[in-house]
Parts: C-alpha cells; structure tokens; sequence
C-alpha cells in the first residue's frame, strides 16, 4: 500500500452515470472502493495511489476532481 491514497470524483452527465461507473470499474485498482451519489456523482477511493486517469469527456458533466492524501498516524 502507498502511502498516498487518491480520491477521484466525477459527476455524471444526465443519463451517463452507468456508463461511468463502467468506465471506472475498468479504469481503477481493482482494489479502489467506488461510491455512487443519488445525484449521480461517482468517487473512487484509491489506496494504491494510482487513481483513474482520462475519461471519455462526454460521460461527464465536468472535469474530475482528484485529490491525494496522505495518512496520518493515529495515537487513539
């Protein structure tokens, strides 16, 4: 496991969200937790650091956000 973990989130554009999170089934680490909104946004949690990569623009209603983080000791 890296020590960055990346979380990557997407909205859907109407009608596509199927086929995005078919996409990012394929795309991620088969590792990576993917979570589905009801309003149709998708985020993958990647532990492996290695996130998504490009996704075809029109299953999308924006750019993806991808944020990289790093663990943080607990001492509880």
């Amino acid at each position: 496991m890296s020590s960055r973990t990346v979380m990557w989130e997407a909205k859907a554009a109407p009608g596509r969200v199927a086929e995005l999170i078919t996409h990012v089934e394929r795309a991620a680490d088969p590792a990576a937790d993917v979570y589905r909104s009801a309003d149709d946004r998708v985020v993958v949690i990647d532990r492996t650091g290695r996130g998504i990569g490009d996704v075809p623009p029109e299953l999308v209603a924006r750019a993806p956000h991808t944020w990289k983080f790093t663990p943080v000791p607990r001492s509880v």
